[in-house]
């Protein structure tokens, strides 16, 4: 009698495909290449935070100076937007006629409510570059309003007046990161914005 021919699924065939399914030297070498080649690509993103901050901080400036002009047109009175000394921010305040060229006092200043603040004890309209880590890095490198002015006025019909109560003649601020700056610039009267990307290498000079 002949001996039962040895099945295809022998013990030495089973170790030849767990051979086969394990990954090469070259796979594996195909593989780090590829996730080099993929870190290289994200460390450019995640090293550009301050270009995100800069568009972020960029917004918010033309969303408070709507709100500004929105609110001297529904109350009927002066809002001003003060850009402070040391390039740290800005701040949103009311005024009124007989202040137009007043100097700005943190001891006497009016600040507008943040309408989203809630019920918050400070609740002024203000950006503070890195307080509580808000826009940490980012800085007001120039402000020229009307010939050298850091206050961008609107009275009670929305336009733009100079701190001597003619119309304004626009002007405008540039906020830079690390990364990135941007030129704002609000057009005579109406105060229309612009917005200009400046790069990362441009320097400003006032």
């Amino acid at each position: 009698m002949r001996a039962p021919r040895a099945s295809s699924w022998s013990v030495p065939h089973r170790a030849r495909l767990r051979a086969v399914a394990a990954f090469t030297l070259a796979e594996v070498l195909v593989t780090i290449a590829i996730l080099g080649l993929a870190a290289l690509c994200v460390q450019p993103i995640l090293s550009g935070r301050g270009d995100i901050d800069a568009q972020s901080a960029t917004r918010r400036l033309i969303a408070d100076l709507a709100f500004a002009q929105g609110d001297a047109m529904n109350r009927q009175e002066f809002r001003r937007i003060h850009f402070f000394d040391d390039g740290s921010g800005w701040c949103v305040l009311a005024i009124d006629a007989a202040g137009l060229d007043a100097d700005f006092d943190p001891a006497s200043a009016e600040f507008v409510r943040d309408p989203l603040a809630g019920a918050a004890a400070d609740g002024a309209l203000r950006v503070d570059f890195g307080r509580d880590g808000l826009y940490a890095g980012l800085r007001i490198e120039s402000a020229s309003i009307d010939g050298g002015s850091r206050d961008l006025t609107f009275d009670p019909m929305g336009g733009l007046v100079s701190p001597a109560g003619s119309a304004s003649a626009g002007g405008s601020v540039v906020l830079r990161s690390a990364d990135r700056a941007y030129r704002i610039e609000f057009a005579p009267f109406t105060g229309k914005v612009r917005v200009t990307d400046l790069g990362a290498d441009e320097t400003v000079v006032q």
